[in-house]
Parts: C-alpha cells; structure tokens; sequence
C-alpha cells in the first residue's frame, strides 16, 4: 500500500523566502521511525519536522536531520508553528507544548512571529583540544579572541574571533572537525560568534558548524543563538542586559541565507526564548 502525506518546506528566521533556514515540516501519525528518517534524507534539508498526537502535550514533535534524529532544532521548531498556523490549526497568541526528545516545550504564536522555549542549559570553560579545533576550522590565533572557549552541555561549543571578517574567511575542514568531534567526544557542534555584526541593533554574528550530525554549516541555528545570549552575558560581551528583553542574533548572511534570530532570557525562572518569522515556499506530496 501506497503511503502519501503532504509536506511543506518553510523557510524560518525570515520574512523572506530564500532567506533563513529551510526545514521540511509534514503533521502524520502513521509514520515509522525509519519512514521518517528516510523522509528526511529525501527531502536533504538540516533538518525536517514530524508533528503527530501526543498523549502528554498539544502534539508531539520530533526533527530528524538527514543521517539522524536529533534532541532540539530551533529552527524546525519555528518552521512548525508557522505550518500549524497556516493550516489553521492553532491561532494567533495561542500557547502550543510540544512533547520532544528535550522534554515539554511551550511555544507560542503572535502577529506573525513564534515564540520557542529552550531549555537553558549549563556553560563551562573548554579546556580540549583548542589548537586542533582552531586548525580544523581555518582560524589564525590572531583572530582569536582572548576569551575562554565556552562548552555547554548538549556539546556545542562557543569560540569567540575578533571581527565579522575574520568570522568570513573561515573555510573548515569538516572532515577533520568530524573526527575531532567523533574520536574525542569533547563537544558535538562549533559555534564561531563575533560581537561585529551587520546590522546596528545586533548583539552578535555567529556560525555554526555540525558535520557531528550530518550538517556542514547549518544556515541558521535557534539552538544556538539562544544560548550565545548567556555565553556573552558569561563573558562580559553584553554589558547591563536587562531581564526578560530581546537581543538580536544575526545568522546565515555568509550563506545567502540570512536570518535573524531574538533571544531572552528571564533569570528569575531560569526561562530562555527564542523568536523569529517564517515563511511557507514550498507545498508537496510525497508518495512512498
């Protein structure tokens, strides 16, 4: 028997379609976990979305990459709210929990824009493989900034460089970050940020880069820019942050893809948010 379900591409952190990062969004749930590998492998994009019933939430949500399912995807996330509003299934200023791999998520969307919680996880100072990292990536130590190396506890790892320029002529070698990442285990994924950035009202301009998990260099990462906001209040990159405000984060503009992502963190109840537009370019059905 024929399998067919409708799938969108939607292109999220943006207003504007080829901007941003795409993620493949389908809402079924008769798929089987190997369905929905294959069907992100298919759609090749950094990540696809699967929404289904939930037992314990408004719906479950997972997000597979092409060569695995992974625990959080920000932008996927973004992409998701914004199928379920144009599908009319949740309206405006409605709050949405997703069941997911990271625990209940409380999203929510209004005029326009979606609204992510992430969970805000632990930072220490790296203490690894510093040069090898450097070299794998392409980076002069002079374009390093003097600030330590930060890992958090999911394996994402945050180096900060000195100017958008230098962030610009970085040319990994990802097949060397791969191994590094993979023989080492010290950290998963490499987020290079610079406190230069494109636009007046941004707080910082990142890259981020996971071969680990089958991504190159992912346009625009929620995952990641949410938590460089507590990286740059950790290291004095954001002076008098006030409680609960919007940082801008800007992303993709070295790909052609730019997005942009606002981020809060609200230390009272130890709450982090992102938040971003997204735009539908893509309708389909696809048959299996």
């Amino acid at each position: 028997m024929v399998k067919e379900i409708e799938i969108f591409q939607i292109d999220a952190f943006t207003s504007e379609v080829f901007r941003g990062n795409p993620a493949g969004v389908t809402f079924c749930n008769n798929l089987t976990e190997a369905e929905k590998q294959l069907i992100a492998k298919e759609m090749n994009l950094s990540e696809t979305a699967f929404i289904s019933e939930s037992q314990i939430a408004d719906y479950k949500l997972q997000w597979f990459t092409p060569s695995k399912e992974v625990n959080l995807c920000g932008h996927a996330t973004i992409a998701s709210l914004h199928y379920l509003f144009e599908k009319g299934i949740v309206s405006d200023n409605q709050i949405i929990d997703f069941e997911t791999l990271s625990g209940i998520i409380s999203c929510a969307s209004k005029s326009g824009k979606f609204f992510m919680q992430i969970p805000s996880p632990l930072l220490n100072e790296f203490e690894g493989c510093k040069e090898e990292i450097l070299e794998a990536l392409g980076i002069e130590r002079v374009d390093v900034s003097d600030l330590p190396f930060i890992l958090l506890d999911n394996g994402y790892l945050f180096i900060g460089i000195n100017t958008l320029q230098a962030l610009w002529k970085i040319k990994p070698d990802f097949k060397r970050l791969y191994e590094l990442s993979a023989i080492k285990k010290e950290f998963f994924d490499i987020a290079v940020f610079t406190t230069e950035t494109v636009d007046n009202d941004a707080s910082a301009h990142v890259r981020f880069f996971a071969p680990y998990h089958g991504i190159d260099e992912d346009p625009v990462t929620g995952s990641a820019c949410g938590p460089l906001l507590l990286v740059l209040i950790k290291l004095g990159l954001i002076n008098n942050y006030l409680d609960d405000s919007f940082i801008k984060i800007e992303q993709g503009d070295m790909l052609n893809r730019k997005g942009r992502v606002e981020v809060k963190f609200k230390s009272t109840i130890n709450e982090l948010i992102i938040a971003g537009n997204a735009i539908t370019v893509l309708k389909g059905k696809l048959n299996f």
